[in-house]
């Protein structure tokens, strides 16, 4: 049985893929959200839409040829028409934490690139203000402790993402480590503080790159667009 929430992410996805048009280059999300995008893009693809795609990571990847999608390289990129992807929190503002999937360098770097950027989330992942989520921080390998040390100057328990007993590595071949900092009352500030950190690569606060969020609330979709002065 499909859980609610589950049900929700699929509706939102759905109405993200409406979005797409004949001959764009369509920028795939990370996560289970976006995962629903893709599989839905890959039936209008079967129904003849005519696109190509560049992924979020090798996972994103994967699935995408899985399902027939045409794939480029974003190494040859420079600009995208649009990108589908998924948030772990997302607030009014449109402000976003994203990276719980582990691909947050290449999901800043493709939504840069994109000319819009279209989030899908399930009504959990609405929030009044970002923090509840542990925020993501990649760092490189060989400064993995010191960025740490100083990240843990925020104020927040600061632990390193593993996996199977090792630490876990993104598909740039880097660390990450996660950040409960809480409620983060000025987003804009811990951004740049958390940039001025040698060793970082990355960090998960998306302030400015989401234009449009998808949210699904029970059997409604609601869109939301970025108010930029």
């Amino acid at each position: 049985m499909v859980s609610d929430l589950e049900a929700e992410k699929v509706l939102a996805a759905r109405r993200a893929v409406d979005e797409v048009q004949d001959g764009m280059l369509v920028g795939l999300g990370t996560g289970s959200t976006a995962n629903y995008a893709v599989r839905c893009l890959a039936e209008r693809i079967a129904s003849g839409l005519r696109i190509t795609a560049v992924a979020t990571s090798r996972m994103t990847e994967v699935l995408a040829r899985e399902l027939a999608i045409p794939l480029t390289s974003m190494e040859g990129v420079s600009s995208i028409d649009l990108t589908i992807d998924g948030a772990d929190e997302i607030d009014h503002r449109l402000q976003a934490i994203k990276g719980g999937g582990g691909a947050l360098l290449r999901e800043k770097v493709i939504a840069a690139a994109s000319a819009r950027v279209i989030a899908v989330v399930d009504s959990s992942k609405f929030v009044t203000q970002l923090g509840r989520f542990p925020l993501p921080i990649e760092a490189f390998p060989f400064a993995t402790a010191f960025v740490g040390a100083r990240l843990a100057d925020l104020g927040g328990p600061v632990s390193l993402r593993m996996e199977d007993g090792r630490p876990f590595v993104t598909d740039q071949g880097n660390h990450i480590l996660d950040v409960a900092l809480g409620s983060i009352a000025d987003s804009q500030q811990t951004a740049l503080a958390i940039s001025g950190i040698p060793g970082v690569a990355g960090h998960g606060l998306f302030l400015s790159e989401i234009d449009t969020v998808v949210i699904a609330h029970g059997g409604t979709v609601e869109l939301r667009h970025a108010e930029r002065s």
